[in-house]
């Protein structure tokens, strides 16, 4: 029995002695992924009246959308893509990606049920956003969908209503009955203060987040006079800056104007767009709203509208929107969606590209005023082998040689505004290239 008590206490002291060891090793330096994980320094980016600033100077956006990050990120095997955009994007000079921060009990959902979340679709999310520091990309992330893709409002509406809590099965429910309202402030205070485990920073601490967008297209068509859609605007745009100060801040907007707007009548593509509830005016102008956004997509507006009528179309709401920015909202004005679609007859993709132009020559003209006009989000980009992501609208940008070239002169124009001297990294390199 002694014989047995000492071997056994023998071969007990050198486990006790490792896994002491590695409990020192663990309390000392932390979690071991994050020793791995060397961050670029990025500053927050801020707003100064109509303009964006990064450490005093001034930020404009050459950005685009890629909604498809995080689901991405999830599966190893579609993860390099999520690389392989980023890793583009820095290549063109881009500055932005907007991207969504929501999945709401769909295929890799984020939030399952209200406020459980799948800590395997987190993590993906953590990926993206230390992927896109790695390539000094920012991101403008969107919290939830008014649309039904990815679950959006129709989801919060239908868990309610499925615990018996709901007050209507209305979608519209969404930005009135308190129950979800309280979904989603929970869902939004979980996203805010998440830790990433990459990084280890919390994600309202962290700048290569530029922003957040309250709501992918906010419309409340039940009330067109706008009342309750502004009033839910006013509480949670309230309640994320109470959780993070740090951040830019915008609605998420298509740009419509109300019907007490004289600009309804004038600029909107028509009578209906006065209906939605949104108003371009009303909603940007709160207090805790950084920008303004408004998307375009005037062959999904008309019906039937020849080209070169199109583009009128376009170069008078882009005008409109930026003089509202200098002269009304005195705040950055973003076009953080525009497509033009290969649906349209006798579609031809330099139309596509005159299409971009005419969007960028808008805000550059501005932007060499020191105006309003703070940046422009081309819809979509993807990368080879993503068909089922694709639209009418999605592109590989490297594919088109033209479309890529434009993007990228783009980029370098508003980067010399700045001053060639002041770029660095990938965007100094693309800039600098002939001169």
């Amino acid at each position: 029995m002694t014989s047995r008590v000492v071997a056994r206490n023998g071969l007990l002291c050198p486990i006790v002695g490792f896994a002491s060891c590695v409990a020192f090793i663990y309390l000392s330096f932390g979690d071991v992924r994050l020793n791995f994980y060397v961050g670029k320094k990025m500053d927050f980016v801020a707003r100064n009246g109509t303009q964006f600033v990064v450490d005093g100077k001034v930020f404009y956006v050459n950005g685009w959308n890629s909604y498809w990050l995080m689901d991405q990120a999830v599966d190893e095997y579609s993860r390099p893509r999520v690389r392989t955009m980023l890793q583009a994007g820095a290549r063109m000079g881009l500055t932005v990606c907007r991207t969504w921060a929501f999945n709401d009990n769909t295929y890799h959902a984020l939030q399952i049920s209200p406020g459980q979340f799948d800590e395997r679709v987190f993590q993906a999310l953590d990926h993206v956003i230390a992927e896109a520091n790695q390539y000094g990309i920012r991101l403008l992330l969107s919290l939830v969908n008014n649309l039904q893709a990815f679950g959006g409002k129709t989801q919060y509406v239908k868990w309610a209503w499925e615990e018996g809590i709901g007050l209507s099965s209305s979608n519209d429910s969404f930005f009135y009955d308190p129950s979800i309202r309280q979904y989603y402030k929970n869902f939004v205070k979980t996203v805010l203060t998440r830790k990433n485990t990459i990084t280890g920073i919390e994600y309202r601490d962290d700048p290569t987040i530029f922003g957040w967008e309250l709501m992918n297209e906010p419309r409340c068509m039940t009330d067109p006079a706008g009342n309750t859609l502004q009033d839910w605007l006013e509480e949670m745009s309230t309640f994320v800056r109470s959780i993070d100060k740090k951040h830019l801040l915008t609605v998420g907007l298509e740009g419509f104007y109300g019907p007490k707007s004289p600009k309804s009548l004038t600029v909107n593509p028509a009578d209906w767009a006065a209906l939605y509830g949104s108003d371009f005016i009303r909603n940007s102008n709160l207090p805790n709203i950084d920008f303004a956004s408004a998307h375009i997509y005037p062959d999904h507006w008309f019906h039937e509208l020849e080209f070169e009528e199109s583009v009128k179309f376009v170069s008078k709401w882009v005008r409109s929107h930026i003089d509202d920015g200098d002269r009304e909202l005195k705040r950055p004005v973003m076009f953080t969606e525009f497509g033009y679609s290969n649906q349209n007859p006798n579609f031809h993709p330099s139309q596509r590209d005159r299409f971009f132009k005419t969007i960028f020559d808008e805000i550059y003209a501005s932007a060499r005023k020191n105006g309003a006009g703070a940046g422009s989000f081309v819809w979509q980009f993807l990368v080879g082998g993503m068909e089922e992501y694709n639209d009418d609208f999605g592109i590989v940008p490297w594919q088109r040689p033209s479309t890529y070239q434009l993007i990228t002169e783009h980029s370098c124009r508003l980067a010399a505004l700045r001053g060639l001297n002041q770029l660095k990294g990938s965007l100094r390199e693309l800039c600098l290239q002939g001169k």
